[in-house]
């Protein structure tokens, strides 16, 4: 891309935990001419020492709506919890700011459709934080399946096992949390960590709007001592196939999340957060490769500069925000019984047994624990 003749003043809204990432984009987004950090807002303001060298002295206020007002800004990104994103989104669009929101952006359906439509209301363009989508192994995925390198999909798959320390939900008071003060907030593996997987599955199949979704398939479950789930999987019904996802924060060997296509002829395998794609296919070798990736905020400037495609638009979507509303409904999560986990207490987090294995083969086969097999499954819940 090349750079606007003007900076793009952008106000965040969030820049504690993960909106130190956001802070970072921002200033090498900055130096590069492209965007101005105009202003922070935090409920406590950032000290020096927490505003990285080179974005100057940004306004900060407690308040993103004046804070909008005295700056002009024409970006708002919103990286605060989950409860909070409709309204400040709203608050943002109102004053005619565009939006980087960051995923889930809502933690009911209704919610998102309430920001959804008040967003186009205004006429602002927003950008959901959905990274993976920015990748361009998307399209080259797309390009593959259309192209009929692996015959007729049959299905997409996820997996995704990675650890969090039981602190991970004590990092904030939603954290780990299906409600709170009366609020949805549905912080689940599959809703907030794992969502990617998620999203990414429904993108390659083509499936993102909310229409797609034709019925969802839940299993959710916790070893931590949680309101939420830590270790779930689910089945998404579409016109195009089944997606099943399954994810954990309690593996026994942490890896890369991925997902897969199956195919009659094959199988297209994207390691996401690498951007690198492993394409196995009947009569050929393997072939691996790796893609480049667009920045959601940088792509966000380029479609207010020359009109460039939104990446991840609220359409886009849809159809996983009608996955977290399947969650949202479903039984509060089980919890595990006390022989399938264990402590480890040089990483302070708790470890299913066997749930690596378990996870591949929910991706591999497209089937859920219960149809697997595993002993502390449940019933799955099905919504439409």
């Amino acid at each position: 891309m090349s750079a606007p003749a003007v900076p793009v003043p952008v106000v965040l809204a969030g820049a504690r935990g993960h909106g130190r990432r956001h802070l970072d984009n921002l200033r090498r987004l900055q130096e590069r001419g492209t965007v101005r950090l105009a202003g922070v807002c935090e409920l406590t303001p950032l000290t020096a020492g927490e505003l990285p060298d080179g974005l100057g002295t940004p306004e900060q206020s407690t308040d993103l709506g004046a804070l909008l007002d005295t700056t002009g800004a024409r970006i708002a990104v919103i990286c605060t919890p989950i409860p909070t994103h409709t309204d400040l989104a709203l608050t943002a669009a109102g004053r005619g700011a565009h939006l980087l929101l960051e995923k889930p952006p809502a933690p009911s359906y209704a919610e998102f459709r309430r920001m959804a439509d008040g967003v186009a209301a205004a006429g602002v363009s927003c950008q959901i934080g959905f990274q993976s989508l920015g990748s361009h192994a998307v399209p080259a995925i797309r390009r593959l399946i259309a192209d009929g390198a692996i015959g007729e999909v049959t299905g997409v798959g996820g997996a995704g096992a990675w650890a969090r320390a039981e602190s991970y939900y004590r990092r904030a008071p939603w954290a780990g949390k299906r409600r709170l003060d009366g609020a949805d907030v549905v912080d689940g593996v599959l809703t907030n960590p794992l969502a990617h997987a998620v999203a990414t599955g429904l993108a390659l199949l083509g499936t993102t709007r909310a229409e797609d979704v034709t019925g969802v398939e839940t299993e959710l479950l916790r070893a931590n001592a949680i309101e939420s789930d830590d270790t779930s999987c689910v089945r998404i019904t579409t016109p195009r196939g089944p997606v099943t996802v399954a994810a954990t924060l309690c593996a026994e060997q942490p890896g890369e999340p991925y997902v897969v296509v199956h195919g009659a002829r094959g199988r297209i395998t994207f390691w996401y957060k690498q951007d690198r794609v492993l394409l196995q296919r009947a009569g050929h070798g393997p072939e691996e490769f790796l893609h480049g990736r667009a920045d959601l905020l940088e792509n966000l400037v380029d479609h207010l500069t020359d009109g460039t495609p939104l990446l991840a638009g609220p359409d886009a979507t849809g159809a996983f925000m009608k996955v977290v509303e399947a969650i949202r409904l479903a039984p509060d999560p089980a919890q595990l019984p006390a022989e399938a986990w264990h402590f480890d207490p040089g990483a302070r987090r708790r470890v299913v047994t066997g749930i690596d294995g378990l996870v591949a083969s929910c991706a591999d086969t497209l089937a859920l624990y219960s149809e697997l097999g595993a002993p502390w499954a449940l019933p799955k819940e099905v919504s439409t």
